[in-house]
């Protein structure tokens, strides 16, 4: 492999954190060359005096000269606001960007990327979310420049090297059910925000944790899986795992079943995203099969997980249908962490939002941004 140029926007949340670790440990294979955060400068300062990235972006507000009186290089770029991710995904001179921002805020810098057809390894399960059908028309989706990071659509992917996909039956994807995968609707009446950001197998950040909890996250894999494989919604089953040992299951039309399976470590799917198609030599860790390894699946409780059959039913109700879902639960998830509205609650925002909320306009980035900000507008205030 030739030395790689790589582009990490959300470099201070967990997937940054870890892909900078596999940096870190091989100078020879790769480079920062850019690095961004939404409000954390002071850990973003530390990473670009460790890395000496050429470009920095700050998408939110903060104070700049606190920010680079922290800095003990000069880089060649330093952008602050939104729109810096844009330009840099588009003009950039990197060979791969990950993206791994969190949210809606993620997915121009995707779309921009791959019009440009670069190099896109995506850990933002919002770009393929709220805009799959534009995504997959782009020259760097066509060219095959969009590598999943996920850890389930990572195994598909690994799971479907070498295959036709014409010759899929169905993905079975993965869940440890979360926290509450064990609890009735009556418990689930009295959770309070430090039971969902206690996720029993993977550390994360917390809008994440509470999508686990919920298993929205879930329902937000189902919908990428969908574009990244070109498959029918309903032919992409969940299936309760609580070990999170096995990942993902491609099931051929044969009978055959392929699986790719390790710990819950997110450094795999990361670093495979990275070299893809290529693997290199990592100290990953792996299983142990000296011992006994206990693996358990179960159907899902729809009852207890009303947002992944939301998220299902929101691709039959238009084709806005997924960046409504979206959107309303990033508001819903955001009030909830801050004790505005109770953990049961977060699905009758969304529902609501999926049912009051339409649009016939023609499927483009600006009206994507329009009726983003409707169904946040909308989700703010309702159950106030």
């Amino acid at each position: 492999m030739r030395k790689q140029q790589i582009a990490i926007f959300g470099s201070t949340g967990s997937i940054g954190t870890q892909a900078l670790e596999i940096i870190s440990n091989k100078p020879d294979l790769f480079s920062v060359e850019y690095l961004t955060a939404h409000k954390n400068y002071r850990l973003l300062a530390k990473q670009a005096n460790q890395f000496n990235p050429r470009g920095l972006i700050i998408s939110g507000k903060v104070d700049k000269k606190k920010f680079e009186g922290l800095l003990n290089y000069n880089p060649e770029y330093i952008g602050y606001g939104p729109d810096e991710l844009e330009y840099i995904a588009s003009e950039g001179n990197y060979d791969t960007l990950l993206n791994s921002l969190v949210g809606f805020a993620g997915f121009m810098s995707t779309y921009v990327a791959l019009k440009n057809d670069k190099r896109v390894a995506l850990a933002n399960k919002e770009s393929l979310v709220v805009g799959g059908k534009l995504i997959t028309g782009l020259p760097g989706y066509t060219n095959g420049n969009l590598i999943p990071v996920d850890s389930e659509h990572s195994a598909m992917l690994q799971s479907l090297i070498g295959e036709d996909y014409s010759n899929i039956q169905k993905i079975i994807i993965t869940a440890s059910g979360g926290p509450f995968r064990d609890y009735s609707y009556e418990d689930l009446k009295s959770v309070k925000v430090e039971d969902a950001l206690n996720h029993p197998n993977w550390n994360m950040g917390a809008k994440i944790t509470v999508d686990s909890a919920t298993m929205m996250n879930k329902g937000l894999e189902i919908i990428e899986a969908k574009w990244l494989f070109n498959l029918n919604a309903d032919r992409i089953v969940p299936v309760i795992h609580p070990q999170s040992i096995i990942h993902s299951i491609v099931e051929y039309t044969d009978g055959s079943s392929k699986a790719q399976l390790g710990p819950p470590d997110m450094k795999v799917p990361i670093l495979y995203s990275l070299t893809f198609p290529n693997r290199i030599d990592y100290p990953n860790k792996t299983l142990d099969y000296s011992e006994v390894i206990d693996m358990q699946f179960k159907p899902v409780n729809y009852e207890l997980f009303p947002c992944l059959q939301l998220a299902t039913e929101s691709l039959k109700s238009g084709h806005f249908g997924p960046a409504i879902l979206n959107a309303a639960n990033e508001i819903a998830v955001e009030r909830f962490l801050n004790r505005e509205i109770r953990y049961i609650d977060i699905p009758k925002i969304i529902e609501a939002a999926l049912s009051n909320i339409q649009s016939n306009t023609e499927m483009n980035p600006e009206a994507l941004k329009e009726i983003d900000i409707e169904t946040r507008e909308y989700s703010q205030a309702y159950l106030r």
